[in-house]
């Protein structure tokens, strides 16, 4: 055998302390973009938090210094000090140089928790290039610091003189300070805004805390302080803040109930319904935002719809329904935020996506189910409102169905399925394929002349769509301007839409670089966001990026796409260039299809940006407030942010 197939012991290599952290990052935190650097400071944040909902920490700080060093603060109890009896270090140095070392397996110190797995703060050690830790804790301050995840020396006592925090005595709780390896992370630059949306989050799931983040980094610094005496119930009057309601009391139920093991399961929910068609809902698990959903959420909308469909059954609006509400009926215009606190989570996946306790279950629907059926009983006029709002639901599900039939039964007749307009390509992978939504005949020609006919397809819009902020679902898939794109996608739309079914992996949204091309931009966004959720989710909608200048001099051509890129290439050009010209695109059509192909199309010269939906929350306040009915909130937003467009040529 040759030396190169030897497979022996020696080939064995073992990964000691944090060095598995290191050499696989993704494995703890996801990623090492910019995601992943704000994962460390979500993982700090939370031990803090597991302290607040054990009733021992009201106040949080996360500071964004400069040189991208960040600093979390807490008033809690504080990191032990004290020396482990079988470890032969202080706590402090376990928790933070051991993977798997805490204080939340034994359900002790912490009955209910966001971190479970005790390698938060190790892996925020690990990835750093240097972290530091101070603990306050009976008068005293407590420090030790480490370099790559490596404790420098061990925990010491010092005297709070030249500490890089304001000190009181008294002063009594954790700060944990890092700067991110730059060798890890692909940025460590962090954003202000993506982490106070969590830190939001975080402080409306836990009322009474409160929670400020500060930016340092700037010449007068930026502070937000986050503070919710509500708690869910100020979540989702902060979500319905734009939207008309159907009732003004925000409906709230908390209890708690046996989980079979000596625990006791924390239920909170918080509902409130409007004049809109779109379900928004939230659900977390001991404040870790369980996007798909769970046990718990199961047995929410059990109990949502089986108590609705008994009121039903003794009210005035039976009559005009020959069959039950479904789920999708009675979650209609329905805002609400669901939490749990479970002793034991188990979730489904690496990501806690998705709980997974069957026990959870029972104890969310019959809770809710009992509390929801007082309030409606003490509260007629509410109920009777849902029940009418839900029952026009139900009538417009079974027109949509009715609507879809007849366009599966015209699709069955035409052998493509297809629309007229829409220029396939010939791939059959939809890994491969793309699909451009062009505004526009003149500009769908182009694009056309311009493709790359084996990957791109093309489908040209004309005029302007629906806004579907306001409107039914058998509105949307019967509308002639939207029916074209859901087709070719061919995936369904709304409750139907299944994402492993689209035709094209990449969605381009291609529309003029002016105010109506902007309108239209909104408009697809709106739709997509609203009724085919998953593309915007699983990052397959893009915008194009068409340039906005042509400038030719010397026989030459040059593409800007803004007026930065114009002026750098007219003064580039010279004095002595002969013939200087700039044309300003007013359209794509305007574009020759090669020109077209080169600035906008072309993988390998193109620019379009991706669509991320980074906070659902913010997400769904901004499609309220720029295509909702109400007025006034919209003209605030545009005069708010008028300074970001001021300069745009129209």
């Amino acid at each position: 055998m040759s030396k190169e197939n030897d497979y022996s012991a020696q080939n064995i290599t073992v990964l000691k302390g944090l060095e598995a952290v290191r050499m696989r990052p993704g494995m703890y935190i996801g990623t090492t973009g910019i995601d992943g650097l704000h994962h460390l400071v979500f993982e700090v944040v939370d031990n803090s938090v597991d302290e607040a909902m054990q009733g021992f920490c009201t106040n949080i700080l996360v500071v964004l210094e400069s040189n991208d060093i960040v600093r979390v603060e807490d008033n809690g109890r504080g990191i032990p000090i004290d020396i482990h009896p079988t470890e032969k270090v202080s706590a402090l140095e376990l928790v933070m140089t051991k993977l798997h070392a805490g204080g939340k397996f034994d359900k002790k110190s912490y009955k209910v928790s966001g971190g479970l797995h005790g390698v938060g703060v190790s892996v925020v050690n690990a990835l750093s290039e240097w972290c530091e830790a101070y603990v306050h804790i009976d008068g005293k301050v407590y420090n030790q610091r480490y370099k790559i995840g490596i404790a420098e020396g061990p925990a010491k006592e010092i005297q709070p003189v030249g500490l890089p925090y304001s000190y009181s005595p008294g002063r009594q709780g954790t700060v944990i300070r890092w700067k991110a390896d730059s060798s890890v992370f692909e940025t460590t630059t962090h954003s202000y805004d993506a982490l106070s949306n969590r830190l939001r989050e975080l402080a409306f799931l836990n009322k009474g805390l409160k929670i400020t983040i500060r930016d340092e980094r700037l010449t007068s610094p930026k502070v937000h302080e986050f503070m919710f005496e509500g708690g869910v119930k100020s979540f989702v009057e902060y979500l319905n803040e734009n939207k008309t309601v159907l009732h003004k009391e925000v409906v709230y139920i908390d209890g708690n109930r046996e989980d079979g093991t000596g625990g006791n399961v924390e239920v909170e929910v918080a509902l409130q319904y409007n004049d809109g068609f779109n379900e928004i809902m939230f659900s977390f698990v001991n404040d870790i935002n369980t996007r798909e959903g769970g046990t718990h959420l199961v047995g929410f909308k059990s109990a949502l719809t089986r108590t609705l469909n008994e009121f039903l059954k003794k009210s005035k609006h039976s009559k005009k329904l020959d069959e039950s509400l479904s789920g999708d009926d009675v979650r209609e215009g329905l805002t609400a935020v669901l939490s749990v606190k479970v002793p034991n989570p188990q979730f489904e996946g690496q990501t806690k996506g998705k709980l997974g306790n069957s026990e959870v279950k029972g104890i969310v629907e019959s809770l809710v189910n009992e509390q929801l059926e007082l309030f409606f009983d003490k509260h007629p006029d509410v109920i009777n409102n849902i029940l009418e709002k839900s029952v026009l639901a139900a009538k417009a599900r079974i027109a949509a169905r009715q609507a879809r039939d007849a366009t599966r039964r015209k699709n069955a007749m035409d052998s493509a399925g297809l629309p007229g307009k829409l220029a396939d390509c010939s791939e059959k992978d939809p890994a491969k394929c793309e699909l451009f939504i062009v505004e526009g005949d003149s500009a769908g020609g182009s694009a056309k002349g311009g493709r790359d006919r084996r990957t791109q397809a093309i489908l040209p819009l004309w005029g302007k769509m629906l806004n579907v902020e306001k409107q039914r679902i058998e509105k949307v898939i019967t509308n002639e301007k939207l029916q074209p794109i859901i087709a070719s996608i061919g995936a369904g739309c709304g409750n139907n839409f299944d994402v492993s079914k689209i035709r094209y992996h990449k969605i381009i949204i291609m529309a003029d670089a002016d105010v109506d091309g902007s309108h239209i931009r909104t408009l697809l966004l709106t739709f997509f966001y609203r009724y085919m959720t998953p593309l915007v989710e699983q990052g397959h909608i893009y915008i194009a990026m068409p340039p906005l200048y042509k400038v030719s001099y010397d026989r030459k051509s040059f593409y800007a796409y803004n007026d930065e890129e114009k002026d750098r290439i007219l003064s580039e050009s010279g004095k002595n260039a002969e013939k200087v010209s700039v044309q300003r695109y007013k359209g794509l059509g305007e574009m020759n299809p090669d020109q077209l192909c080169d600035t906008t199309m072309d993988p390998n010269k193109r620019n379009i940006i991706k669509v991320h939906l980074d906070d659902t929350v913010e997400a769904e306040r901004i499609f309220t407030t720029l295509m909702g009915e109400v007025v006034q909130p919209r003209r605030e937003f545009i005069e708010e942010n008028a300074l970001l467009v001021q300069n745009l040529d129209v």
